[in-house]
Order: C-alpha cells, then sequence, then structure tokens
C-alpha cells in the first residue's frame, strides 16, 4: 500500500472535482453515497479544491457537511486540497497575504470536522519566490498542526527541482493519461523518481474521453469541458480513434476501457524506466456504479504494456490539454 505523510492509503485515490465543480451540480445526498462508496473500495486519498465550485458550495463545504453526518471517517481519509488560485483557479497568489487567505479560508470552510492533511497551490506563482510562499505554509501552518504537510499541482521539472531544497513535498499532482503522457518525457516524473516523490495522476482518464462514452461532441459533460481543445471538431474526431483502440485492448482483456486507463498510469512506475515508484491516480466519478468500477485493480502484463505502447507510439493526440488562459507547467 501507498503512504503519503506516514498514512496508507488505497493505489487509486478519489478526485472530487465533479462532485461540485458542474453547471449543475450534484445533490448532497448523491455527493454523500459518492465518498461513501469511495472509502469501501480503499480510495481513502481525496483530492479536492477550494475553487471546485463557487465560494457558497466547493468541496470544502461538502466535506463539513458530510463529516458532520460521518465522524468517524474523518481518520479514516487522507485529504489533499488545492486552493491559492482565486476563485476561477488560474489566478494564483503566492504572497504571503494570499497563501494566508486561501489556508485560512479552507480550514474555516471545514469547521473542525477533518485535518487538511495536505496542501497544494493549484498552480506556482511566477511573481513570488517558492520560498516565501513555503515558508508561511511550513511555519504557519505546518509546525503548528494546523495542516500535515506541502504537495505540488501542474509543476514543471524545474520547480519540483527547486521545491525539494525548500520544504518537504508529499507529493506532486500532474495530469496523467493515455491521453496525456507529456510528464514522461518533459522531466517532470524523472524529477520526481529522483526525489523519490510519489506522482499523484489526475484525469487518467482523459476528462471522461477514455471512458467511451464520448462519441459525440454534445456528449461531454460538463458542457464546459466543450471548449477545451480536445473536443473542439477537428480534434475530437482524431482523439476518438485512440479512445476506439483503447475500448479493443479493453474487450480483449475483459476490462471496461476506464478500467485499462487507470491501471495503465498506475504500471507505468513499474514499467517505465526511472519512473517514480509510486504512481497514485485520482479518478472521479459522481455515481457508485462508475466508483466501483474505477476501483478495480487491473494487472497490465509485459506483453500488454508492450502492445499499448506500440499503439500509443502511432497516434498523437490532438489539441492542447488546456484552453490558452490557463496556466500549465508552472
Amino acid at each position: 500500500m501507498p503512504t503519503l505523510l506516514g498514512k496508507e492509503v488505497g493505489p487509486i485515490g478519489y478526485g472530487m472535482m465533479g462532485l461540485t465543480w458542474r453547471e449543475q451540480p450534484i445533490s448532497e445526498e448523491q455527493a454523500f453515497e459518492a465518498l461513501k462508496a469511495a472509502l469501501r473500495n480503499g480510495m481513502n486519498f481525496w483530492n479536492g479544491g477550494e475553487f471546485y465550485g463557487t465560494p457558497e458550495y466547493n468541496s470544502l463545504v461538502l466535506l463539513e457537511h458530510y463529516f458532520a453526518k460521518y465522524p468517524e471517517d474523518a481518520d479514516k481519509v487522507v485529504l489533499s486540497i488545492k486552493g491559492g488560485v482565486g476563485k476561477a483557479g488560474v489566478e494564483p497568489d503566492g504572497s504571503p497575504e494570499g497563501t494566508r487567505r486561501s489556508l485560512d479560508n479552507c480550514i474555516a470552510l471545514l469547521k473542525g470536522r477533518k485535518k487538511i492533511d495536505v496542501f497544494e497551490f493549484a498552480r506556482r506563482d511566477q511573481n513570488v519566490p517558492m520560498k516565501t510562499t513555503f515558508d508561511v505554509i511550513e511555519k504557519e501552518y505546518i509546525q503548528t498542526g494546523k495542516i500535515g504537510g506541502i504537495s505540488l499541482s501542474e509543476a514543471r521539472a524545474e520547480t519540483i527541482h527547486e521545491a525539494v531544497k525548500i520544504t518537504n513535498v508529499v507529493f506532486v499532482e500532474s495530469e496523467l493519461s493515455l491521453f496525456s503522457r507529456e510528464i514522461l518525457e518533459n522531466g517532470v516524473a524523472d524529477a520526481c523518481a529522483q526525489h523519490n516523490i510519489p506522482l499523484v495522476a489526475y484525469s487518467p482518464v482523459g476528462r471522461g474521453f477514455l471512458t467511451g462514452r464520448y462519441k459525440t461532441i454534445e456528449d461531454v459533460y460538463p458542457a464546459y469541458l466543450r471548449t477545451f481543445p480536445w473536443f473542439q471538431p477537428g480534434n475530437f474526431e482524431i482523439n476518438l480513434q485512440l479512445v476506439s483502440q483503447v475500448e479493443a485492448m479493453a474487450k480483449k482483456k475483459g476490462v471496461t476501457p476506464a478500467q485499462l486507463a487507470i491501471n495503465w498510469t498506475k504500471r507505468i512506475s513499474t514499467w517505465r524506466k526511472g519512473a517514480p515508484k509510486t504512481i497514485i491516480p485520482i479518478p472521479g466519478a459522481t455515481t457508485v456504479a462508475r466508483i466501483d468500477e474505477n476501483a478495480v485493480q487491473v494487472d497490465i502484463t509485459d506483453e500488454e504494456m508492450a502492445e499499448i505502447d506500440v499503439t500509443l507510439a502511432k497516434f498523437k493526440r490532438a489539441g492542447e490539454r488546456y484552453p490558452d488562459q490557463v496556466p500549465t507547467n508552472t
């Protein structure tokens, strides 16, 4: 079992974005059922965000309500919260004032129901020295016991190398999927391996693409995803070609496309030379059935990994990961 901050977590975690960040959030009752299902399946590493939703209803508000109803679950969960980037998630503010504002808000929203185990700036503030930001977190929040530790999100390799000289980096959260393999080539995965830092893989099913449920652009949900480059006309049709191949490989193995995609990210840790020893995918889902599906662990053989590599070598994804206004590789 992987460990974060000395606490055991399941090999597959749970991404909370979809519970609150959508045009019409699911009911709180359904969200509670999803969180319960995640725990039941051993997905006890939960990843949420201060900006995952509105100031009135985001991951932290939902979690406060959940742990008020199920206080016995608080100690079972290792909780990571992203913040420090404003209400829309695209305005990093690593100043001491901005850092305190975000952390104080996150802590206050939980109302003491649950301690934040790990806090991560969703994006690095390029205008503030990292040491300035991390010194505030370390001295005022970690050493005082308000939170457990610091992690990095959407960080480039240079940021990782710099951060480890300043603080203990609990993990690095980066996008990794059959669609998004950039970190395997741009030094991010190598940096994690070099410093023995676990890698948390977000969007392991490619924002739903790799589940096979998108056949037309109108199928893409939440609807805001249709503005992302992958889903633009021309790109969408090209990207469906990889999806069809993933579906065929999954059918041959007797698993779902999502299960193949999620377990491929885990398997990279033992397949790719120099990969981080620990890779924890954090698929998100809003229904119990999808969570049960995503939690299934699948053994992928060396032969199957080699077959996937051949397929991927022939395929070039169409479109960037994010729209231009969203900072990446910070």
